[in-house]
């Protein structure tokens, strides 16, 4: 769709909120599919905060079991790391990476292998930052990328 997509996803944000909050599967996959294509069109143009709320409403469909919803699911969280950046997807995340629960652990690695692979370069500014240990001497500071022209 293109640039046409910005005049429009304030008015279509409301339908996709109610089709990802859906029970029936079909209307969710339908809303997950779209939203990615959504999320790709808007890219640059001044749109994050529509599809950060919407996000919000994908994110609690990663624990689908559906593999067609599954698919979309991660089709629209990979084109909402295009339009949002790779940290705003790192954010979530980084939440469930070490969970007691394997199952949580599987989908959460498996979403953030996708982010390490396709945006690799964009995550290392996004990492959280770890004090340094002063007794073992170990530096984990990152002073390149807090220098500002």
């Amino acid at each position: 769709i293109g640039e046409t997509s910005k005049d429009y996803i304030y008015a279509v944000t409301p339908l996709l909120e109610d089709a990802l909050i859906d029970r029936d599967l079909v209307h969710r996959q339908t809303a997950c599919s779209a939203l990615g294509h959504l999320a790709l069109g808007v890219q640059g143009l001044g749109c994050e905060d529509a599809l950060l709320h919407l996000l919000n409403h994908v994110w609690p469909n990663i624990f689908e079991t559906s593999p067609h919803v599954i698919n979309a699911v991660m089709a629209a969280i990979q084109g909402i790391m295009v339009a949002l950046g790779p940290g705003a997807i790192l954010s979530y995340v980084l939440q469930g990476l070490f969970h007691p629960a394997r199952h949580v652990r599987e989908i959460y690695w498996k979403i953030y292998n996708n982010l390490y692979v396709y945006s690799q370069d964009g995550l290392s500014p996004a990492y959280p930052r770890i004090p340094d240990d002063h007794e073992t001497g170990n530096v984990y500071g990152r002073p390149e990328l807090d220098l500002v022209i």
